[in-house]
């Protein structure tokens, strides 16, 4: 699938690509993903149907590692454990560092897109915990 445009709002000039399958396990809603790149540095675009999150997660590695969010498009949400969410728009970038527990999602209206990059790790691993309830996304 590589849709320009989805429910009427155009999204960014990546590749939307399949439904996310794989990972819907850790995804409340709908998902898409299209590998962008798979060698050097890891780049997938994620694009989140409106209301759409994934669970709390956590980026391990033994030397480097974390993600780097690059919004592209829409609205959506990141949000450390412990810290208070934070609005993200196109051209936002999130720095995430190995270990930190953490999600990201579309807002309530609006579909969402960036490009997660994979900072090279030794060892590297994702850790999946609990979803982000339904009362907490809903106070956002």
């Amino acid at each position: 699938m590589s849709e320009q445009n989805m429910n009427g709002q155009n999204l960014s000039v990546f590749e939307t690509g399949k439904p996310n399958d794989a990972f819907s396990k850790y995804f409340i809603g709908k998902s898409f993903l299209a590998m962008l790149s798979t060698e050097q540095v890891g780049i997938a675009n994620v694009t989140f149907e409106p209301a759409c999150r994934n669970n709390w997660h956590i980026h391990h590695a033994d030397k480097g590692g974390g993600q780097i969010l690059l919004v592209t498009a829409g609205e959506g949400w990141y949000q450390e454990w412990g810290k208070p969410a934070r609005a993200l728009k196109p051209g936002d970038v999130v720095n995430i560092p190995a270990g930190v527990k953490h999600w990201h999602g579309a807002a309530k209206e609006s579909y969402f897109q960036h490009l997660a990059v994979e900072v090279p790790a030794e060892n590297g691993r994702t850790e999946w915990c609990e979803p982000v309830t339904e009362e907490a996304y809903a106070a956002l």
